[in-house]
C-alpha cells in the first residue's frame, strides 16, 4: 500500500508542464507515494479549504510544485523599502502559497519545486520553511528528476514523510 501524499499543484497551463506533473506523479508512485490533490484524485463538497484540511490530514507530507501561472510583462514591486522593477516574471497559483502554509501548521514534511521563472515570495523564498527549496527550468523536463539536486532532497523529504507515516501507525502509549 503506498502512503498518501498531498500534491500540491496548478492546473497546468501548456503540455510542457502537464508532462512535467505526470513524470512527477509516476515518479512518486514508484517510490511508493500516493500524490492526492484536490479535484484531481479527491473531491469534496465543502469549501476548497475545508477539502484540502481534510486530505492533508489523511497525508504523511506535502510536496508543492509552484508552476508559470499568471505571466507580469512589467510590473513594480515594493521590496525591502522601495520600488523595483520586474519584467518578464511569472506568478504561480495562491495555493502553491497556501496549501505548504497549512501543511507546515500541520506539522507535515514539506518540499517545494519551484520553477525559476516563478517570483520567490513569500512562503516560495528561500529559507521561509527552513530548509532548502529546489529551483528548476522547464526546459530540462522530466531530467530534473534524474537530478543529483532532487534526488536527494525527495530522499530526504521521503525519509520524513515515512517517519510520519509510522508515527501515525503507531499511537502513542499512555500509562
Amino acid at each position: 500500500m503506498r502512503i498518501p501524499i498531498f500534491l500540491s499543484k496548478p492546473s497546468p497551463i501548456c503540455k510542457e508542464q502537464e508532462c512535467f506533473i505526470d513524470c512527477l506523479i509516476e515518479f512518486l508512485k514508484s517510490e511508493g507515494l500516493e500524490p492526492r490533490t484536490l479535484g484531481v484524485t479527491d473531491y469534496d463538497t465543502n469549501a476548497p479549504l475545508k477539502g484540502i484540511r481534510r486530505i492533508m490530514m489523511e497525508s504523511n507530507g506535502l510536496l508543492a510544485i509552484a508552476l508559470k501561472k499568471t505571466h507580469i510583462e512589467t510590473g513594480c514591486q515594493y521590496k525591502e523599502g522601495c520600488w523595483d522593477c520586474v519584467e518578464d516574471k511569472w506568478l504561480t497559483s495562491p495555493y502553491c502559497q497556501i496549501e505548504p502554509a497549512m501543511a507546515f501548521q500541520l506539522g507535515l514534511p514539506v518540499l517545494i519545486l519551484r520553477d525559476k521563472s516563478v517570483i520567490a515570495d513569500g512562503i516560495l523564498e528561500k529559507g521561509a520553511l527552513g530548509s532548502f527549496m529546489s529551483v528548476f527550468d522547464m526546459k530540462d523536463g522530466c531530467d530534473y528528476f534524474c537530478s543529483d539536486e532532487f534526488l536527494e532532497l525527495l530522499r530526504e523529504w521521503e525519509a520524513d514523510v515515512r517517519a510520519v507515516a509510522k508515527n501515525k501507525g503507531n499511537p502513542p502509549r499512555l500509562y
